[in-house]
Parts: structure tokens; sequence; C-alpha cells
């Protein structure tokens, strides 16, 4: 079934050359396809084009269908070309002819935009949600561990003093700053586009606010033309906020990889959490860290996949687009299946207390050196030529007694700082008002 065939069928080679992945990819779909259904006949009924006896068997149809989508148990029969077609076809079923009345004022063309509106939405929640979680057991482990010292590195040499603390603490706050993208991506997405049609408007007098409040949208897409344009654009975008996340956990897991290296032994897995060789019997290997690493990686290349497939398309909608949502719309999941990973990891973490037994790293202390001599009013030049004539002759004796405390230093970590940023992001999401819009429309039914 196809909601455009007339008296000519394509054949059997273009439908599943057209219909590639869709079936499988609006399974995503399913629920906010229905919700937006669910605003969309509650509107045209305010407008006249659903009579009053109509609304209420609809509501409770469509609330039917969406438990379904929620249980995973909808399924697109086969020959049916889409999510859109198979919910329509599903009401016309149960209620005949007023089960076609639904699409008056739409198109596809804004009926999945605002599907992926209302999926990206709910996604954009659950990362945040996993960012927040990650940045808890960060913050817990950098108060847990803010006295025992590591050494800093630049250009991976031994440099200065730093501490477990720091480390922690600064993929916590790196994270503070990737949910400012995330805000950033969900302020974005949360405008409603139902009510553009195909991109151009409709003669029906349609209620596009009455529908933007429906579903909890913080406005619309005012421009019809615009609202079309936005497809590509919001998952460019929102690509950009995951990348930023997968970004910081990338650059986390290389250096758990790296510090639980015997070379570094740093930090040591728990033994239940590494894996072994098939021929090596000594081996525990961080796959773990080393698939996240990966599939981090993988993600951040996702915003220049959504450009290329868009950037040169004109204004109005095109097939092409079609082939966004199969790099899209699984990559949430993706992300964050790793970010539960990592904050299981990060949880049950060991650290070596004692790395600075090594005489290797004795060096690292040479700055505190040279500033307590500046401080003694030794210019800092003559203090810095000192210390390292010593370090050459090999008569430097480090004093490991260092005491930082200015804001974000070892001795001042700032925790409490970082985690009142988050809150303050966190709380401009307002997924509550999201929460509350969702909940009266299913009433309805």
């Amino acid at each position: 079934m196809k909601l455009w065939e007339k008296s000519v069928q394509v054949t059997d080679e273009i439908d599943r050359f057209t219909v590639g992945h869709d079936r499988e990819l609006d399974l995503y779909l399913a629920p906010y396809d229905v919700l937006g259904s669910m605003a969309h006949v509650t509107m045209l009924h305010s407008i006249g084009l659903i009579a009053d006896n109509e609304l209420q068997p609809l509501l409770s149809e469509l609330k039917k269908i969406y438990q379904l989508a929620r249980e995973g148990k909808f399924v697109i029969e086969d020959g049916i070309e889409d999510v859109h077609s198979q919910v329509e076809l599903m009401l016309t079923r149960s209620l005949g002819d007023m089960g076609k009345k639904i699409h008056s004022g739409r198109s596809r063309n804004d009926q999945v935009l605002v599907d992926l509106k209302l999926f990206t939405r709910e996604k954009l929640r659950e990362v945040a949600e996993a960012v927040r979680q990650l940045f808890t057991e960060l913050q817990k482990q950098s108060e847990r561990y803010k006295s025992v010292l590591m050494p800093g590195y630049t250009h991976l040499q031994v440099a200065m003093p730093s501490s477990f603390g720091l480390w922690f603490g600064a993929y916590a706050e790196s994270l503070t700053d990737d949910m400012l993208f995330l805000e950033a991506a969900y302020r974005l997405t949360n405008r409603n586009p139902l009510g553009s049609a195909a991109g151009y408007g409709s003669s029906f007098p349609l209620n596009r606010q009455m529908t933007t409040d429906l579903l909890g949208f913080d406005s619309m897409d005012y421009n019809v033309v615009y609202a079309q344009m936005g497809r590509g654009k919001m998952e460019r975008n929102v690509a950009y906020a995951l990348a930023s996340v997968a970004g910081t956990v990338a650059k986390l897991a290389f250096d758990a990889c790296m510090f639980n290296s015997q070379n570094f032994a740093f930090i040591k897995l728990p033994d239940e959490c590494t894996t072994g060789s098939s021929i090596m019997p000594h081996k525990k290997n961080p796959d773990v860290f080393e698939l996240i690493r990966a599939r981090m990686n993988r993600l951040q290349a996702l915003p220049q996949e959504m450009i290329l497939i868009m950037n040169n398309l004109p204004c109005g909608y095109f097939r092409d687009l079609q082939e966004l949502k199969e790099a899209f719309l699984p990559a949430f999941d993706r992300l964050i299946d790793c970010l539960h990973m990592t904050t299981y990891i990060i949880e049950r973490i060991k650290v070596n207390e004692h790395i600075l037994d090594d005489k290797r790293y004795d060096a690292m202390f040479s700055v505190e050196e040279v500033n307590r001599l500046a401080s003694s009013g030794v210019p800092f030049r003559d203090a810095y030529k000192k210390v390292g004539l010593e370090i050459e002759a090999g008569q430097f004796t480090p004093d490991k007694n260092i005491h930082h405390t200015h804001e974000g230093s070892i001795g001042n970590l700032c925790t409490e700082r970082i985690a009142a940023l988050m809150d303050t992001i966190w709380q401009k999401f307002q997924f509550e008002k999201v929460d509350a819009a969702v909940d009266a429309l299913l009433a309805k039914a």
C-alpha cells in the first residue's frame, strides 16, 4: 500500500530501491508518528475537519497503536511503504472511512519532520541523562582520589605534578561543556514543523499553535519553507552535539587504555572487565575502552556524513534526505550504550596510589623548586637555570610536598562549582514541560 498510488504501480525493483531500509528505520519513529497524529487530529477537530463523534474513537485507537509501538510490538507489514502508511491502514481497518481523514492538512514531509523532532527530542534527553550519570561518577572519583598525585604530561613527556582528582575532574568539566551543545541541540530540535505540509503550507485554516502546545514544543518553525529546509540541518547540528560528547569519551578511553598498560600502571581495570588472549595466558586486555574509543571516533564523523548528504540541496524536499535516517537514528543508542559502559567501568576502576615512588618521575617537581626559589627572591630565570643544571648533573632532589591553592588546581578542584554549572545547564532543558504536554495528550484518549 502506498498513500500516493493511483492507477499505476511502480515495479518491484523501483520499490525495493526507493524504499530502501525505511521500513526497518521507521520503527524508531512509530510512537512519535502516533503522537504527532494525535495532536493533528485534535487540531483538525477544532477547525471542523473531524466531527465531534469521530475525535474520541480516533484518539483511542491511536493510543492503542502508541502502546503497541512503546512495547515493541508495532510492525510495518509487507507491502506497506512506511510508518505513516501503516498507522493510517490500522486506523482505517478499525474505524473505516474516518481513518482516512487524518491526513488532511499535512504531507508525509511535515509528518516525518515532526516524527524526527519528537524522536530526537526524547533521545537527546536520554543522552543528557547518561552524560549526567557519567559526570556524577567522574566527580565522585575526582573527590575520592584528589590527594593522589600522578604525572602530568606534555608531548607525552613527564611534565608537572597532576592528580587523579584533576584527571577525573577534567573529564567531568568537559562533559559540562558538552552538555551546552546538547542543550542547544535540544532547543533547535524542540520547534514544531507540523502544518508546513509539503513545504508550502495548506489552504485549510490550520491552528499550528495548538499542535505546538499539544506536543510540548517551545515554539514552531514558523516559515513553512524553512520548516522543510530544517530537515538535515537539525540532524547535522544534533550530530555536532553528539560528536562533542563522543570526543570527550574517546579521549577518556584512550587515557584509560594507556594508563592501564604495564608501562604506565597508573590505573587497573577490574579483572572481570577485561578480556584475554587465546595464546598469551597473562593478557588482560582493555577491550571495553578500545571499543568505546573506536565507536566514539566513528560517531565524531557523523556531522560530516550529514553535511555531505544535504549540503548541496536547494530548498524543498528531496529523496536524498531519506539517507540521513540510516546514520542518524541508530547513533543515539550507540552513544548512550558507550556512556553507560564508561560509567560502569569508571565506578570500578582502581587507582595506583604509589606512582611517585618511582624515581623516573622526580623531575616533574622541577617547576615546584623553581617557583620556591622565585618566591624567596631569586629571579625566575636564574632559578630556572639553577634547577636545570642540578637535573643535568643528577643532583636534583625533589620536594614532593606541593601546595597549590588557586581555583582549579590540585589543591582546589572547584568540584562544587563545576557541579553548579552542570545543574544550571540541566535546568534549561525543562524536560518536565514536555512530560506534562505528552501526558495530557495521551490522557485525551
